[in-house]
């Protein structure tokens, strides 16, 4: 867990406020403390790699969806693409992002926010960078030497809405391989 109990505290506010926030559909299915998890929960379910559908917007304002590694670190989806992918093209015009984590119907986090670009082409990385890197090369026992790392480009979400469901948290938590 890379989360601080601010980072945690945050996160808890971002999932009530964003539920509250919601449709009385979505509020009819993701019902609090019965389909819910909290802050602690949802960094516990997305330990490692998770693979998300990550939806952007095209020049034409058409959506496009398209999968990628996610890492959650401090309270924030990390992930990467190519810098020639369309992704990315779509996230350097318009940084209005959608991810989704799913596992079958058991389990589903729904994030809506912001890309924020970690290391850019030709200007000064963002200050969590070199930390966001060092896991990155060290998760895909990687060579911290190797072009690839250049090749692409990393953001961080940052969330303006989030939600968490599960059809049976404490049966989800309980499938959990330890931390």
């Amino acid at each position: 867990m890379f989360e601080t109990p601010d980072e945690l505290h945050s996160l808890q506010l971002l999932l009530d406020t964003s539920l509250a926030d919601s449709t009385s559909h979505l509020k009819s299915i993701i019902r609090p403390g019965e389909s819910t998890l909290d802050a602690e929960q949802v960094v516990q379910v997305c330990q490692g790699m998770c693979t998300l559908a990550i939806a952007t917007v095209t020049r034409r304002g058409e959506p496009r969806i398209s999968g990628a590694d996610g890492h959650f670190l401090h309270g924030r989806w990390i992930v990467g693409t190519h810098r020639q992918a369309a992704k990315a093209r779509h996230l350097a015009a318009r940084p209005g992002i959608s991810a989704t984590y799913l596992r079958g119907e058991q389990l589903g986090i729904f994030t809506h926010g912001h890309a924020v670009e970690l290391n850019p082409e030709g200007t000064s990385s963002d200050p969590t960078w070199p930390a966001i890197r060092d896991y990155l090369v060290d998760h895909y026992d990687g060579d911290s030497d190797d072009p690839f790392w250049d090749e692409n480009v990393w953001y961080r979400i940052d969330p303006s809405w989030m939600v968490a469901y599960s059809t049976d948290p404490a049966g989800l938590l309980d499938q959990q391989p330890p931390a």
